[in-house]
Order: structure tokens, then sequence, then C-alpha cells
């Protein structure tokens, strides 16, 4: 018997919505987590990884005679041995795949070629830390040294370190199957309205832009322990993931065996932002080890190597330019974007997602837009926290700035002009996404109020008189959460006095133990402390999406909704058995099951032990699945103050407000949590981070903490959020996302308010990250700007 769910009448009562503390801090702050490198097995070996120096060369040779000879030396393999024993390439599977997803192509509408990665290549390295051996000894320091000794000739070969370069009519070749390093060109929108709109505009601003690369630098390396079973031929990996389910099928494919002889463990993850969704070589490479020695094997990185190798995110070149009427509305906008995904793509994320939102939060009638990704001989690009949005958003945002400033309107009236109105809702955009719900124009004014903008001229003064410059920024953005579209949960009472939720959404800090227990809590009315979420090992969870583009909540939302009316009906034919009637004639209200003319009532425990003492056989436990492809919109507004030191370029945010409409809020500690993090991460790339190349030898500047300007607290100010909930309506509770809305905005938002405290000195322009030093330079130059 089904009972149909009242989800308005859940949401108002019990947990959902509260601020409710984490379950797992108790855990995880007196250091009883299980995170990769706390996991170690009888008689483990070593590995260390020897990488390759040059960003694009030919292996001639990799000589480990002496290697092998060394004391402790298990094994030393290479790509051709990778071959010999038939291992396949990681299938990692980089176009996203829900039914509204802009769809990629090759050039000319072709089969994107996405370059295959080996977990040794053979043949070539085409990025700077590519992994071309393996040495497996008994301890540590004996792989370490053993690693010294393995000689590998190679033949350097021209190169390309990034997208400019690669798009050039003579660049040198990545791979020889795609000449001109484009593998994906695709246009969207309308090409001919923009056309004819941008003829008939009476403005037209410009704006070329470069976001770079950065890494999401989680506080635990990655790590590997691998492990075979000869007499059921199963692997077992311990690895931290975003996703184990999708890593135990490739790694699967890349042994060449059915999924079911792989098992994946990921229990606690330190941290994830992107990094970690996607399998890395090490991960095929100690399995593979632990079959033919015989023993387990086990990889941890360096923080130096995670620097290196680490997957890296954003380094996206876009050229975007809007058209505009007398007025100032906006009538079209045209777009460039080319996404850097390094030596193979691992992942076409950041570009489509950001594709669907070149427009932003603003009604533009017609939009054209080139996506182009292409290979460069660096280290692959990834998803990283809000994969795409913050790309685009700083785009749209510097070029309303752009045009506020050059043909004389206010910023803020530009936008409020601009800005998609609720009753357009749900709205398609121009290149063919559909905005859910949002009150966008609510939102600027709820950011602006929060930071007390009316107030900044005072302030202004009152720096000015220090000595300092103060500038105000504000950014709008709308970004979109789809993921993975499949997922699975399996719900258990047990006679324990337990709730079992197995669910294959895979937590890295998202607070999922508190905040699936708060849903599953309001459905079945149990208490938050006797839920337990069982997550990370693939022999229990069989199917699930993991943790990314903010699907999780959402995706385990909708499942305990869908699961409840099936249990609460099990739990009713339990109860008729206890009390002698029919499922018909029991109540299931306020969390307990009751019949008349019974007095006796039952909560979810209760049966469960009832039920167990008494034999029953009818077990309270349901498994659903659910495939959901409907996107959600998450929206809002950041506004930030900063002021800049003439003397030093020294930055210092003083103020910094977000606003963020995450639909229903399941828990707003979590979610202002997520969202004070988000922010941290876009300020830190805004002003301080960058995976810096040197362009001309492609090698990386950056390999330790010393020259990775990471954000600090005390570099950090007082975030003041809030949180908007207006219901999505593709999902029952109304959920969009809560994890990303403060990164989106941040990079646009803090160049915006450095470049309007340095626009006294007419200074119009500045590169990210906005480091002292490049503040500095920009007040230098202008100061010594002739004038006239």
């Amino acid at each position: 018997m089904n009972d149909a769910i009242d989800i308005d009448a859940v949401a108002a009562i019990g947990a959902i919505g509260q601020p409710v503390r984490r379950k797992e801090d108790q855990r995880l702050l007196t250091g009883n987590g299980r995170f990769t490198d706390d996991f170690s097995l009888a008689g483990q070996a070593y590995a260390v990884i020897v990488r390759s120096p040059y960003p694009h060369a030919r292996i001639l040779q990799v000589d480990a005679t002496r290697a092998r000879r060394m004391p402790g030396v298990l094994g030393v393999f290479s790509g051709r041995d990778c071959q010999a024993d038939g291992l396949g390439p990681i299938p990692h599977s980089p176009v996203p795949s829900t039914r509204y997803d802009l769809k990629l192509t090759g050039p000319g509408g072709g089969t994107i070629f996405f370059g295959p990665q080996s977990l040794l290549p053979a043949d070539r390295v085409r990025h700077v830390g590519e992994a071309v051996a393996m040495v497996v000894a008994e301890t540590l320091p004996q792989a370490l040294d053993a690693a010294e000794a393995v000689k590998v000739e190679y033949e350097e070969l021209p190169r390309v370190t990034s997208s400019q370069a690669a798009i050039l009519p003579d660049a040198p070749a990545v791979w020889d199957e795609v000449r001109d390093n484009v593998l994906v060109d695709t246009m969207f929108g309308d090409s001919e309205a923009t056309d004819r709109a941008f003829a008939e505009a009476n403005h037209v601003v410009e704006i070329d832009l470069h976001i770079a690369r950065v890494t999401g630098v989680p506080i635990e390396p990655r790590g590997a322990l691998g492990q075979y079973d000869p007499a059921s031929g199963r692997y077992t990996l311990y690895a931290g993931s975003g996703g184990p389910v999708r890593q135990k099928t490739e790694l699967a494919a890349v042994l060449g065996v059915a999924p079911e002889r792989v098992r994946v463990l990921s229990y606690d993850v330190g941290g994830n932002f992107g990094v970690r969704n996607r399998a890395f070589v090490e991960f095929g490479l100690v399995l593979w080890a632990a079959r033919k020695l015989g023993r387990p094997v086990k990889y941890t990185a360096t923080r130096s190597e995670a620097f290196l190798t680490d997957f890296q995110g954003r380094d996206l070149l876009t050229r975007v330019a809007l058209a505009l009427c007398a007025d100032g509305r906006f009538l079209a906008l045209r777009a460039d974007n080319v996404s850097n995904v390094g030596g193979r793509c691992v992942s076409l994320s950041p570009l489509g997602k950001g594709s669907a939102l070149v427009t932003g939060s603003y009604d533009i009638p017609a939009a054209s837009l080139r996506s182009r990704a292409v290979f460069t001989n660096t280290m692959p690009t990834n998803a990283y926290r809000s994969s795409g949005r913050p790309e685009v958003t700083y785009a749209i945002e510097r070029l309303v700035d752009k045009a506020a400033q050059e043909l004389g309107f206010d910023r803020v009236e530009l936008r409020r002009k601009n800005l998609v109105r609720p009753q357009l809702m749900p709205y398609p955009n121009a290149v063919g996404a559909r905005y859910d719900s949002g009150t966008y124009e609510a939102n600027m004014d709820l950011a602006m109020r929060n930071a007390d903008w009316d107030g900044f001229a005072a302030r202004r003064r009152q720096a000015k008189a220090r000595g300092k410059l103060l500038g105000l920024g504000l950014a709008n953005y709308v970004e979109s959460s789809i993921g993975a579209p499949n997922e699975r949960s399996e719900i258990t009472v047990t006679p324990a006095g337990r709730v079992e939720v197995v669910i294959g959404t895979q937590p890295n800090g998202q607070g999922h133990e508190t905040r699936f227990a708060q849903v599953v809590s309001a459905l079945l009315g149990v208490p938050v402390a006797a839920i337990d979420l069982v997550t990370g090992d693939t022999d229990r969870v069989s199917l699930g999406g993991g943790s990314h583009s903010g699907r999780s909540m959402r995706h385990a939302a909708t499942l305990f909704a869908m699961a409840a009316p099936e249990l609460i009906g099990k739990g009713k034919a339990v109860a008729a058995q206890i009390l002698d009637t029919t499922a018909d004639e029991v109540a299931f209200a306020d969390g307990r099951f009751s019949a008349p003319p019974s007095n006796r009532s039952f909560d979810f425990i209760e049966l469960a032990r009832e039920s167990a003492r008494l034999g029953l056989e009818d077990e309270l436990a349901v498994v659903t699945d659910n495939e959901m492809h409907d996107p959600v919109f998450p929206n809002g507004c950041a506004v930030c103050e900063a002021e800049v030191d003439l003397e030093t370029g020294w930055v210092e945010i003083t103020r910094y407000a977000v606003v963020d409409d995450v639909g229903r809020c399941i828990n707003p500690l979590i979610v202002h949590g997520q969202t004070h993090g988000g922010a941290a991460q876009g300020v830190g790339q805004a002003m301080w981070e960058e995976c810096a190349i040197d362009l001309a030898s492609g090698q990386p500047l950056c390999g330790s903490f010393m020259d990775y300007g990471m954000p600090r607290s005390d570099n950090l100010p007082s975030f003041a959020t809030e949180i908007v909930e207006v219901l999505s309506p593709t999902n029952p509770f109304g959920i969009k996302a809560g994890s990303d809305g403060g990164c989106t905005p941040a990079l646009a938002v803090v160049v915006s308010a450095i470049l309007d405290a340095l626009a006294p000195l007419g200074v119009r322009d500045i590169t990210m990250p906005t480091t002292p030093f490049k503040v500095w330079q920009a007040i230098r130059e202008a100061r010594v700007k002739p004038t006239g």
C-alpha cells in the first residue's frame, strides 16, 4: 500500500530546515576518521612513481636494470609491461550525459577524440609529471631509492602550453589524431538573430579574458592501497573518491575483468572539490601490481606530486561581446570560449556547464556561442568547484561592469533593467538552458542591503583619509546542477533499533550523514541519531553517481520521498499482523502506527523489534531507484568591498556579503558553511591561487605551499551569508543545491571591487590572481602614464 506523502507538511515539522550539528564531526575531530592512508594490510609493499620531466617527449627506453637489483625491490614496471598484460586505458567518459546537458561535438559535428589515458604510456608523454614507470619495494625508502635509479631515455618533442598557442595554425600537435589540437568545436544559440541584433545595436562592448588554472588542494593527498585475492580473483582498492561505483566500473575496464571482480572502499575523504571525481592512474597501477606480485601495494602522493599531477581546474580563454540599445537594454551576446583540457580529455563538464550559462542572470534575447576545447602539453583539467560556472559568471559580470563604465550607466540600474524577472520563470535562455525559478532582483537588493551598500561612500572617504583606496564590487550569478542522472537508495529498519540508509552519493565533507538523516527522520518519524548512512563500499553500494555538480541532496531527498510511502506501507502490513487487523485499518501519523480499537502503537523502531520478537518474516526494507535529468538553477548575488594599499598593492577584503537561493534548505548551518568555504576558494583564485606554467619550457612553477598562494583565515573577511528558498518545481522537496553558490560569483565580485578601488587612477583591467605585485604594478603604471 503506497500512501502519498505531503512534502510541504513533512518539511514543516521535524528536523528539516533546522541547524542540526553534524553527526560526523565527533568522529572526524577526535581522530577517528578512516582516510586512505589510515589503512594498511599485512605484507603490503610500497609504490613510487617515476615521472616525466618533459611536457612532450617520445619515450625511447626505460632502463630499470640497476633499480631491479637494489635491496628490497620487488618489481619495476613500464608502459610496455602494461601493454604486454593487456591493460586498457581509463574510460573517463568526459561528455556530460543527461538529456538537458548541451551537446558538445567534435569539429564539424563529428565524434570527439579524447586522447586515451594508459596507466603508463609506452610511446609518448604529454605533460610534465606524467607517470612513466612504477617501482614497488618492501619499504617506502627502498622504493624511493630505486626510483632514482630508473633511467628513462627521452626524445624531446615540440610543445604547446596554452590555449592561445594551441589554436595557432602552426602549433605543434599534442595528438597525431587531432593535428590542429581542437577536439571540440560546437556552436550554440542563434547566430543569425545575434548578428541582426548587433547590426541594429546602439552600443557594442567587448572584452577578452583568461581565467587561469587552479587545483583543489584537498587537505588529504591522494593515495591508494590495492589488494588481489587469487582465490576469488577479486581486486580491492582503498582510495578516497568522489564516486566509488563509477571508479569500480572504470577500473574493471582497465583490468579487463567484470565489475563484480572489483571492490572499491572509499570511507572518509579529506576534501575533493572535483579533484577526486575521476580515476587516477595510480589506482589501476596498485591493483595490477598487487596481482603480479601477490602482495598488497600502497601508494601515497607527496604534496609536490599532488601539485604536479592532481587534476586541475578552470583555464578558460573567452572573448565575449554585448549589444545594447540606447536605454541600456541587452539585445544580444556573442561569445567564443576555449577550454584547455590539457594533454588528454578527462572531463568536458567545465566547458559544457559554462556554455549553458553564458548569458548569466540576464534576459538577453539572442546569443551566439562557439565552444571549443583544445589539447595542450599540460596536466589534464577536470571539474573544479562549480565546474565552468565561475568562469562564465566572471565574463558576463566583467562585461556588464565595462558596459556601465564606458557607456555611462549606473552599474546597479543597468543590471536591474536586464535581470530575468520571476514572472518569466521557467525561463529559456538564448543558448538552450531553462532556468527553473528565482527572484534575481530581490537577491541583488538583499545582498546590497547586507553589505550596507548605501554606507559605502562614507567608508570610501574614511579610507582615502587613511591613504587607502576603497572599492565596491557586485556580481549576480546563476549556476546549474544536474550531475549523473541515476541514483539508488536502500532503507532498512533493523531490530537493533537503527535505520540503515545505503546510498551512492559518497560524502567528502558535505555533511551527508546529518542532512540525509534529517530528511529520513522527517519522513519516517525516527530520531536523527538513530539513522546510519552507509556509503563508500561498492560491495554494499551497488549503484550511485557520487558527489559532484551539487547533485547529492536533491537526489537523496527525492529517493527518500519515493521510498517512504512503500516503507510505510510495509510497516502497516507488519503492524496489522501484530494488531490482528488489516493493513487498510492501520494509520501512520506523527511517526506511529496504530489501529482502533487497540490502544497499542509503534514507531518504526519499535515495530521492527516487535516484528523480530514475534518471528514475522516481513522485512522493513525498501530499495528505490530513480533517474533524474531535470537541472536546477541555484542563483544569487555577491557584494565585496576591498581596500587597496597604494604603497604595497596589498588588498584587504573588508566586507563580503553573498545571497544564495538553494531552493529548500535542509540544514542552514551546513549550507552556510558550504557557502563560506566556496567563497574562500573563489577569493583564493581571484587573489592568490594559480597553477602557473612557464610557457616557454612547459615547466610548472608551483610545486608546494611555498609557491602556491592558498587563502588563509587571517586573509579572509567575515562572510555575511544569507539563504533564500525559492523552491524548484523539478523535485519533491524543491531543492536546488547549496554547495557552490559562494564560489560562483567570487572571481567576478572580488576583481570588480579591486578595479573599482583603482578606478580613480585610471586602471581599467587586471588579471587574476590579483597579487599585491600585480596591483602595485597597476598603480605604478597608472601613476607614470602620461596625461593628455
